[in-house]
């Protein structure tokens, strides 16, 4: 008898529900690449032909070039700002009982409970209740969007630092304070290297949660200023080429790199 025919109904049912959820994700990635090839001057099927010549007029653009700038320079700095935050957070609720340990890893991972459009509503207004109150732009500026993207950032790296420090033992870190080494000591020669993997994880996945994002950017963004997405948006109102194809083609990639990197330090699929 065959593997196939040995399968029970619910087997089949669960493996079909689990390749159609395979295709539901994969047929728009791979469509988004094939269209970025059309030689078609306007989006259209079929195909009248294939070319690459969008992919350097994508690169000659003046708003794609500074938003991707724009976008990547936010996503850096908001992922290693989250990365100084969650390291503490990550050691205190992995490795420590204390009241109100709950609310706070709570607190920490509601970005990822909040609809984005609701949050970057309300950065948005509390940018201007600063503003009011002590005079300090923060709508508009580099810093206030960078800030605002290291919410974003941080649950993912809470969520891959505590994985990580779960998978470590205790009793190293003890045997360490016990031969005479300062819990700093210990942090530094112990803790530290052992979870820089998940350390350069939490890096990796909260550039992509932040180079990614548009609402909060849609908001918080300043005259002259756009990220990449919201430069695709602005090019989708008068253009319909598959120039904007090719933008997210690039896009899926980089994302898709960060992403094998971030796999290949701490197994993802573990872990979410």
């Amino acid at each position: 008898m065959s593997i196939a025919a040995r399968l029970h109904p619910s087997r089949w049912l669960y493996l079909s529900f689990v390749w159609a959820t395979i295709f539901f994700v994969l047929v728009p990635l791979a469509t988004t690449v094939w269209v970025a090839f059309f030689s078609n001057k306007i989006l259209s099927f079929p195909a009248e032909g294939y070319t690459a010549s969008w992919f350097g007029q994508a690169l000659t653009l003046e708003a794609f070039r500074s938003g991707f700038l724009l976008s990547f320079q936010v996503a850096i700095g908001a992922s290693i700002l989250a990365v100084c935050l969650g390291v503490p957070a990550a050691i205190a609720i992995a490795r420590h009982e204390f009241r109100g340990r709950e609310f706070i890893n709570t607190i920490l991972m509601s970005p990822l409970m909040i609809p984005a459009i609701v949050a970057g509503t309300a950065i948005y207004l509390f940018y201007i209740e600063v503003q009011i109150r002590s005079d300090v732009q923060l709508v508009a500026t580099v810093e206030g969007l960078t800030l605002a993207h290291t919410l974003i950032a941080i649950p993912w790296v809470l969520r891959l630092l505590v994985a990580s420090l779960s998978g470590l033992d205790p009793a190293i870190e003890e045997a360490s304070l016990s031969l005479g080494a300062s819990r700093l000591t210990t942090f530094f020669r112990v803790t530290l290297p052992s979870i820089r993997p998940g350390i350069t994880a939490g890096v990796l996945f909260g550039f992509i949660a932040s180079f990614g994002d548009l609402e909060k950017s849609l908001l918080l963004v300043g005259p002259g200023r756009i990220t990449l997405p919201i430069a695709m948006i602005n090019y989708l109102e008068y253009r319909t080429d598959p120039t904007i194809m090719a933008v997210a083609t690039i896009q899926v990639l980089i994302i898709a790199v960060a992403l094998i990197v971030s796999d290949r330090f701490v197994r993802l699929g573990r872990t979410f």
